[in-house]
C-alpha cells in the first residue's frame, strides 16, 4: 500500500466528499504533505488522526509532525540566515500568500508574510482570520524598503508608477505578497494594471526580479532596495513593509527554530542586514500577534 492517501482514497474512506477533505485541510485540521500543488496525506498519521477522534481527543494538524521549512514571501536576508545559521530548517519562498496556504495545510513550520491591510496594517488581521485557532506566533522579522527598481541611464527621472507606464514592467507570480503592495499603491495614484505594460513572463523571487531588470528583460519592477543594490540598479523607494514570521508555537521552541533566533540576535545578522542595505531589524523577533 502507498504511504499516502490521494484525495479521493481518503474521501472514500471518510465516506465524505472530496470538498471535504480540501476543507478540512485547509483548515488544518487533518494531517497533510503538499507536493507539486497536490494534497498528499500520510496513511500513518492519518490513521493516528481517526485513532484520536475514536478516543474522544480533539485531532489537530498540529499532532502531526510538520516539515522543517519556512514557506512563504521571499526575502534575501531571510534565505541568507537559514544558510548561514545552518539550523536545518529549509526554505520554500514562493510567495507569500502560497506560505499562508501551505501553513493552513500543515506544510510548514513557518511562513513569511508581507501582506497590506487595510488601516495601514501588515499581516496580522489576515493571519488571525486563515489561521484562526491555530497554535501560533507571528514575530517580525523586519522592515523593509520595496520601491521601483530600473536600469540606470533611463532618459527621464522615475518617482512614481504613473512615470512607468510606457516602459517594460516586469511583474512576479499572484501568490506574491509584493503583487498585493502593487495593487495598493497603484491603488494609490489612481491607476489600474492595465495601465502598466506588463512583461508577459514573471519572475518568483526579489532576485530574479532584479536579474531579470539586470538583463534587460524588462525596464522596471517593484522590488525590494536590497536587491537593486545587488544588481546595481537604480531605485526609487516607494514604500515601507513589514515582514513578519508566521511560526508554530511547538516548532518556535525546538532546536532548530531556536538556533535561527539565536544567530539572528547576534552581531553577524545585524551586519549582513546592513550591508544588504533596505533593512531595518532593530524589532527583530518583536510579538505582533499570539493566538490564544
Amino acid at each position: 500500500m502507498s504511504e499516502f492517501l490521494t484525495t479521493r482514497e481518503l474521501a472514500a474512506l471518510l465516506r465524505v466528499k472530496e470538498r471535504k477533505v480540501y476543507d478540512l485541510a485547509a483548515e488544518g485540521a487533518l494531517p497533510v504533505r503538499r507536493v507539486t500543488g497536490k494534497l498528499l496525506f500520510p496513511r500513518g498519521e492519518i490513521e493516528e488522526w481517526l485513532a484520536a477522534g475514536a478516543s474522544g481527543r480533539a485531532p489537530r494538524a498540529e499532532t502531526a509532525s510538520r516539515p522543517l521549512v519556512v514557506a512563504g514571501g521571499h526575502d534575501p536576508l531571510l534565505e541568507w540566515a537559514l544558510r548561514e545559521s545552518r539550523c536545518g530548517v529549509a526554505a520554500l519562498l514562493d510567495g507569500a500568500l502560497d506560505g499562508l496556504e501551505r501553513a493552513a495545510a500543515g506544510g510548514c513550520i513557518a511562513a513569511g508574510l508581507h501582506i497590506p491591510e487595510p488601516g495601514g496594517g501588515w499581516n496580522v488581521e489576515t493571519v488571525a482570520k486563515q489561521l484562526a485557532g491555530e497554535p501560533i506566533v507571528v514575530i517580525e522579522w523586519a522592515e523593509r524598503r520595496r520601491g521601483l527598481m530600473f536600469r540606470k541611464g533611463l532618459p527621464r527621472r522615475i518617482a512614481c508608477l504613473a512615470d512607468a507606464r510606457d516602459l517594460a514592467f516586469q511583474s512576479r507570480q499572484p501568490e506574491a505578497g509584493s503583487e498585493l503592495v502593487l495593487s495598493l499603491l497603484l491603488e494609490r495614484e489612481g491607476l489600474k494594471r492595465e495601465q502598466l505594460r506588463l512583461v508577459p513572463a514573471v519572475e518568483r523571487t526579489e532576485t530574479d526580479l532584479a536579474s531579470a531588470i539586470a538583463a534587460g528583460r524588462a525596464d522596471i519592477g517593484l522590488g525590494l532596495e536590497a536587491s537593486a543594490r545587488q544588481f546595481g540598479l537604480d531605485f526609487a523607494p516607494q514604500i515601507v513593509e513589514r515582514f513578519d514570521l508566521v511560526v508554530w508555537r511547538k516548532a518556535y521552541f525546538d532546536p532548530p527554530w531556536q538556533r535561527l533566533m539565536r544567530f539572528c540576535a547576534g552581531e553577524t545578522f545585524k551586519e549582513r542586514a546592513a550591508r544588504f542595505g533596505g533593512y531595518d531589524v532593530s524589532h527583530f523577533g518583536a510579538v505582533r500577534f499570539n493566538a490564544d
